[in-house]
């Protein structure tokens, strides 16, 4: 591993199942959010890169799972909206106990409890050495929090989206259901998109690709993959 870090500034993607019970990866388990926000913190002070994070909602709600009752989509991913908000104030809680300056953006404007999303606001938090966890997606329904992760890579010049999976990187096939999948070492956007591989939306594939932002997906399940990653260990899946 390298003595310096690879990148200076990146965007962290954490699902929200990571928040949630270890059984059952729903609701807000305090215990595990300590355990990632005492490691961010650690990291961020140790190797000074800039972090900004982009949390979902999955352990709460999910917009999808109002498929085939009737109710409005759009209302729905508004809820997963909100979700990301409680993930985030959360997360903000465990790191600033844990000794970490943080503040809590969001596209979905809840001023009593966080900031509004202003770029250049969130870019100076960083230059700060603060931690900036990003909530409310894109601020519009039909988008994923894999979208708004490019977005806010994009917008705030990250050098690298990193993209905390359950499993190793990008495989031929579901490992888990097929024990010949092999993994992917590298891959090009344009044949992730031709694959079908759906470990990111296309829409957030497509931003990446024109934005020339890399893609690493990697196990979360063991954290000191994220310091490996930064400072230039090949780790996961490489998707530029």
């Amino acid at each position: 591993m390298s003595s310096e870090p690879k990148y200076k500034r990146v965007l962290l993607k954490l699902t929200g199942e990571l928040f949630g019970n270890v059984e059952t990866h729903k609701g807000l388990d305090f215990n595990a959010i300590q355990k990632i926000a005492s490691y961010i913190v650690s990291l961020n002070k140790k190797s000074g890169v800039e972090i900004a994070i982009v949390v979902g909602a999955g352990n709460l709600f999910r917009g999808r799972e109002v498929a085939g009752t009737g109710a409005d989509k759009a209302a729905a991913d508004y809820i997963g909206m909100l979700g990301t908000v409680m993930n985030a104030l959360a997360l903000q809680e465990e790191i600033e106990r844990a000794g970490g300056i943080t503040r809590v953006m969001s596209e979905v404007v809840v001023q009593s409890v966080c900031e509004p999303f202003v770029r250049r606001k969130a870019i100076r938090h960083l230059e700060k050495g603060r931690i900036v966890i990003l909530a409310g997606g894109t601020g519009s329904p039909f988008f994923t929090t894999d979208s708004a992760a490019a977005l806010k890579a994009a917008e705030l010049n990250c050098n690298v989206v990193l993209k905390g999976s359950n499993v190793d990187g990008v495989y031929t096939a579901d490992p888990k259901k097929n024990k010949d999948a092999k993994l992917y070492i590298k891959l090009g956007y344009q044949e992730a998109l031709e694959k079908g591989l759906t470990v990111m939306d296309n829409t957030a594939f497509a931003l990446c690709q024109r934005e020339k932002i890399k893609v690493i997906v990697f196990n979360l399940n063991l954290l000191e993959n994220i310091e490996k990653i930064i400072y230039g260990d090949a780790i996961g899946t490489l998707i530029e």
